[in-house]
């Protein structure tokens, strides 16, 4: 009966709905399915590969696997891993020699500057380049370059540098104003990273955070990590005497007022890390290893014999006699030996000398491995640090020479970008408005600042290490264009430049002429050397060796063409 294409189920809902039964559903009878069988397979172990150092055991339960920020773990250490730092600093030898070592050699006596104003041709202005130089020699002495009147500004940048070395961090607030008879209003003013505290942090009572800028670590930043503001106190907070008017208020002051000076190992870092944080707890250790030798050498050059009883209770032990006598007295159980002196002992005693074992013989060598290590740490070479030169040889100190030179050059940038160069600038700019330098016309310098801030710093260099050598490699590379003598006198002349160099030689020159002088550097030496010598005669009555004239075939040896010279290099 069902209609072609149509189906049962169709077929059924059409019966249904004409007996008035539409709500009722019949579904298509459902049809047995056979059952799935799902085969086990035996589960395959797979070890799961990973990084020895990131494997968990009982032997590395200690290392450490928290995921921390660096300000945050500079949060929780900076107090305590500061002042144990300035403690090694204070008593600490080594500790002392790696800051020195830092300073000498990234400083030295100081860094020094020279204009590089140029006119229009791209030549010096040696006017303005002098005036300039002259102007900041007045301003860097201690009077006028300090607030506090007391340092000259080399001795600011050796003390800088110390600070980045012990404390990790240094900040450096710019007065605008005079001190003493300074025709400059600048000044710098030296603050310690216990005056900024760390422990300010968002929210602070008072403060106006606008949106993004939040206090991380008494610094006030933007939503970058730009500084806004450093939040600094007024006062020491360890200073034993309060100066009147000086209070512990912590006073806000903007940051185009304020260098900080640190190194930065991870981003974001708000405060800089002691440079010994790696090597300071193995310098405690040296230094409580030695202490602890000492004392036992001493309590072992104490105590050189004993005398051993045989009873405990017997007289001889110390203990009162029975007699009356001044024998049966207390017995003392101490006894001074003299030289030379023999001594006597009791029925019953035994007399039993004591060698001592101290000093340590493995002493030495267990030092020399902690040294090592600590001056790993603090980046310096071993040698440098401990000058001791008795396990190397040259090649070997050579070497460590050459690789602490480039961390030192590499500081030295570093130095340069975040300090001088921009205290060049500010102190410039406050010399030229203040009418300091009158050779600078302020139209002038408002017009094109960049052409009168160019300048050229002159950090320490390095002597020979193999001047033989050295010096006869530097001449043939500059003679072979690929240095020039502006460049080795920059990295060997210890801070001067070519311009001093050859000013120094001009007036010496002429000094020795004026005297009537002559050593083997003077040109009337070598000009005399370099002359040519005398040639053989070619007169017509000359003759050869076999009699014959000259150029007549007689003499088999005799050469045609023009005669020969001897020539004669100039001495070096």
């Amino acid at each position: 009966m069902s209609k072609k294409g149509t189906s049962e189920r169709d077929y059924q809902l059409a019966l249904m709905r004409r007996a008035g039964n539409a709500r009722a559903v019949i579904s298509p009878p459902r049809v047995a399915r056979k059952p799935r069988t799902i085969e086990a397979k035996p589960v395959r172990h797979i070890d799961t590969r990973m990084y020895q150092a990131a494997k968990a055991s009982r032997l590395t339960a200690g290392f450490g696997t928290s995921t921390t920020s660096a300000d945050l773990e500079l949060q929780t250490s900076l107090t305590n891993l500061r002042n144990r730092c300035r403690a090694l600093v204070r008593d600490a030898g080594y500790a002392k020699r790696a800051k020195v070592v830092v300073q000498n050699n990234v400083i030295g006596s100081g860094i020094g500057m020279q204009a590089q104003v140029m006119s229009t041709r791209d030549e010096l202005r040696e006017d303005l380049n002098d005036a300039i130089e002259e102007a900041w020699g007045e301003w860097a002495c201690g009077e006028y370059c300090h607030s506090g009147g007391a340092m000259h500004f080399a001795d600011i940048e050796r003390f800088l540098m110390g600070q980045v070395f012990e404390a990790g961090e240094i900040f450096v607030r710019k007065h605008y104003r005079r001190f003493g008879d300074s025709e400059i209003p600048f000044a710098l003013e030296l603050i310690e990273s216990e005056r900024v505290p760390h422990e300010f942090m968002t929210p602070m009572p008072g403060a106006m955070i606008a949106p993004g800028v939040m206090v991380k670590m008494g610094i006030e930043q933007d939503r970058y990590g730009r500084a806004i503001a450093y939040y600094i106190r007024q006062r020491h907070p360890g200073e034993a005497w309060i100066i009147p008017g000086e209070s512990d208020m912590v006073e806000r002051v903007p940051a185009d007022q304020i260098l900080h000076l640190r190194l930065v190992d991870r981003w974001p870092q708000t405060r800089g890390e002691p440079w010994m944080h790696t090597a300071a707890r193995k310098l405690n250790d040296m230094d409580g290893y030695s202490e602890a030798e000492i004392v036992a050498a001493r309590a072992a050059a104490t105590t050189v014999f004993t005398i051993e009883t045989a009873d405990e209770n017997s007289p001889l032990a110390g203990q009162p006699g029975s007699g009356t006598d001044a024998s049966s007295g207390p017995i003392s159980k101490e006894l001074v030996v003299e030289e030379g002196m023999g001594l006597r002992l009791a029925p019953g005693e035994e007399w039993k000398t004591h060698s001592p074992n101290r000093p340590n013989t493995a002493l030495d060598p267990f030092m020399r491995y902690m040294l090592r290590e600590m001056a790993a740490g603090v980046g310096v070479s071993y040698e440098s640090l401990s000058r001791d030169y008795s396990q190397s040889n040259y090649s070997s100190s050579r070497l460590a020479l050459l690789d602490d030179r480039d961390l030192w050059r590499m500081l030295q940038q570093w130095f340069l970008r975040n300090c001088r160069v921009p205290l060049h600038k500010d102190w410039l700019q406050a010399a030229v408005l203040s009418r300091a330098i009158p050779a600078i016309r302020v139209e002038e310098y408002a017009s094109d600042r960049r052409k009168f801030e160019a300048v050229l710093f002159k950090p320490r260099g390095w002597g020979w290490i193999d001047p033989t050598k050295e010096v006869e490699a530097y001449e043939k590379a500059v003679n072979a264009g690929f240095t020039t003598r502006a460049d080795v006198i920059a990295s060997t002349a210890d801070g001067r430049d070519i311009e001093d160099i050859d000013r120094q030689r001009a007036r010496e020159l002429k000094n020795e002429e004026q005297l009537q002088l002559e050593f083997t550097t003077s040109p009337s030496f070598y000009t005399k050397k370099s002359e040519p010598a005398k040639t053989q005669s070619t007169d017509p009555g000359s003759t050869t060796q076999d009699g014959a004239p000259p150029g007549d075939g007689g003499d088999k040896s005799t050469k045609s063409g023009p005669p020969l010279r001897a020539v004669s290099f100039p001495a070096r």
